[in-house]
């Protein structure tokens, strides 16, 4: 008999654990055959009408987006080959569009086939399909953002993705009786699993012995979040030991002593080195320095493309490449890859299990939407504060709401490192006239700015 305590958890008294397992997955068996016999099979059960309406209306989006997206990418492929348009395919702003266009292409196929098994009342795999049209939500999201800056462009994304996320919780077939068993039987388990982790000493290790510590998101949230303050720490105290005790804010977001950075670097060294936990401190040396060297360059690189931010310069330093990183820093990097393997990542593991089991799960929910809501609100005060350096007018209510809490004065003091040129951004370089069929056409272009072409206006003018 498997007994529910208070507080969720499920057990089944005075049996060893293998009978438990047997055991529930006996009683999740039954639970489903009692639900079926009951006429409760949501299989058989329609979705609301809302759902049903929503199907209707990515159905008919899909299907007019889907050719009209295609014969556009056709016929802009056909006016640059025939010479009509002069673009630089090596330009940032035409890769983001082309990239921006094949995502659209592929969410409107998607929202095709989302649509149909919303209208034919196929749960399970509409429930599969919102998890294939997130991603794409998001990269629709955030390559609009980079290529048109924020505004409304943001919002049909962001209603999307909040309906896909409340059409993937309640198209699942599942029950709720038996999600509820489900969760139990889980949590029973993972309990389990703790408890003999913590008595065998391998509490956040990898249990394969592949690697040291267990990749989950546990694990990679509270290292990411370690690593974004002890690095900013550590910067803060290198910084003022090279210049004489100058005290300088490092931070890179809005709120909180976190720089993300570091935090990303850690974790990325983590997942790329986790199996070398046991190899040469030469090879992780090697690795560590190419790793740390790569996520720098391309870190350095997306910042002044996206926002036209320059954070650091290591122009004319050893082994320099193109400013962005050095041969220098690649040592630091290869370094702090053998410290961060051998010795910091088993003691800052020891350091994460001390959360207790009654709140490690709510605790890092709670931390991981916290610092979701203070990375996107960092980027969209830097986005703002972009279009105000770029002489961009600032009239949406957002723009305006953070041109008030967040002036240029606020942002320049919160990210001292930080200098902005929107010159450096991903500029469009098309012509300032173009002949299209016959007919010159004049482009009117935000100067400066990071638009592709959708934030493009075309004149057309008689000969």
């Amino acid at each position: 008999m498997v007994e529910f305590k208070d507080d969720g958890t499920a057990t089944t008294p005075g049996k060893p654990r293998e009978n438990r397992d047997a055991e529930s997955a006996v009683v999740a068996d039954l639970v489903a055959v009692e639900l079926d016999d009951a006429g409760l099979n949501l299989n058989a059960k329609r979705l609301p009408i809302l759902a049903r309406i929503y199907g209707a209306v990515v159905l008919l989006d899909g299907l007019a987006t889907l050719p009209i997206m295609v014969i556009s990418i056709l016929y802009a492929v056909r006016e640059i080959l025939d010479g009509h348009v002069h673009v630089d395919a090596m330009s940032l702003t035409f890769i983001l569009s082309a990239i921006h266009a094949v995502v659209l292409v592929v969410s409107a196929a998607c929202l095709i086939v989302l649509g149909v098994m919303l209208l034919r009342n196929h749960r399970r795999y509409a429930a599969r399909w919102t998890y294939v049209l997130m991603p794409l939500t998001l990269a629709d999201g955030m390559l609009s953002l980079a290529l048109t800056g924020l505004g409304f462009n943001l919002l049909l994304p962001l209603i999307q993705m909040i309906i896909l996320v409340v059409i993937s919780v309640t198209a699942d077939p599942s029950l709720s009786e038996e999600r509820r068993l489900q969760r139990a039987l889980r949590r029973m388990d993972d309990r389990d699993d703790y408890e003999s982790a913590v008595a065998a000493g391998m509490l956040g290790r990898d249990q394969s012995g592949k690697g040291y510590i267990a990749l989950d998101f546990f694990n990679i949230f509270w290292l990411f979040t370690i690593a974004s303050v002890g690095g900013l720490i550590v910067e803060t105290i290198y910084h003022m030991a090279l210049y004489n005790g100058e005290l300088q804010d490092r931070a890179g977001l809005l709120w909180g002593p976190f720089s993300p950075i570091y935090g990303c670097g850690a974790v990325l060294v983590t997942v790329c080195l986790n199996r070398l936990w046991k190899a040469n401190p030469f090879l992780i040396f090697c690795a560590s320095a190419v790793i740390g060297g790569a996520f720098e360059y391309c870190t350095s690189w997306f910042m002044e493309a996206a926002f036209g931010i320059t954070a650091w310069d290591y122009t004319g330093r050893w082994l320099s490449i193109d400013g962005r990183t050095s041969g220098q820093f690649m040592f630091f990097w290869g370094l702090i890859g053998v410290v961060w393997i051998k010795w910091l990542l088993p003691r800052l593991l020891a350091l994460i299990n001390r959360i207790p089991w009654k709140v490690r799960y709510s605790l890092t929910a709670v931390c991981t939407v916290l610092m979701v809501i203070d990375i996107a609100f960092t980027l969209m005060a830097l986005d703002c504060w972009y279009g105000r350096m770029a002489g961009q007018p600032q009239d949406s209510p957002v723009a305006m709401w953070f041109s008030e809490r967040y002036s240029d004065a606020y942002m320049a003091n919160r990210f001292q490192t930080m200098h902005i040129d929107p010159s450096k951004a991903g500029v469009c370089e098309w012509p300032a006239s173009i002949t299209l069929r016959g007919q010159k056409v004049r482009r009117t272009l935000r100067q400066p700015s990071r638009v592709g072409v959708s934030g493009i206006h075309f004149q057309a003018l008689k000969e």
